[in-house]
């Protein structure tokens, strides 16, 4: 059992930034954050696996970037140029394979955090 703890996230206004960060109990290959909106599916920010490889959903490519320290099972989110339609609920993510990264079907969770973008 794999437990994720985040940490980050809060208000900010349109054309700033935050920072999410995710510290998982153990190693696991695949780690990524989604966000679910009020009436919206949930849905793939970016995900990382333990060796570097990289995916991002096509709304957030050049004003997110995720990173993640292997030595301390711990994944980034560095959201910049924030936008009003960012404003979600993102959860922490994690799983042995790759291939949940993509489906959605991860599985360990986070509690999930908020972020709010003021326009």
């Amino acid at each position: 059992q794999v437990q994720l703890v985040e940490s980050g996230g809060g208000l900010v206004q349109a054309g700033g930034s935050l920072s999410l960060s995710c510290a998982a109990s153990g190693t696991i290959f695949a780690m990524g954050w989604y966000r679910q909106a009020p009436g919206k599916q949930r849905e793939l920010v970016a995900g990382i696996s333990s060796l570097a490889i990289a995916k991002y959903t096509d709304s957030v490519k050049g004003r997110f970037s995720i990173s993640r320290d292997n030595a301390k099972n711990t994944v980034y989110l560095q959201m910049n140029s924030l936008k009003p339609e960012d404003t979600a609920v993102y959860y922490c993510a994690a799983d042995p394979s790759w291939a949940a990264l993509t489906s959605g079907t991860m599985k360990y969770w986070g509690q999930g955090t908020q972020v709010t973008v003021s326009s």
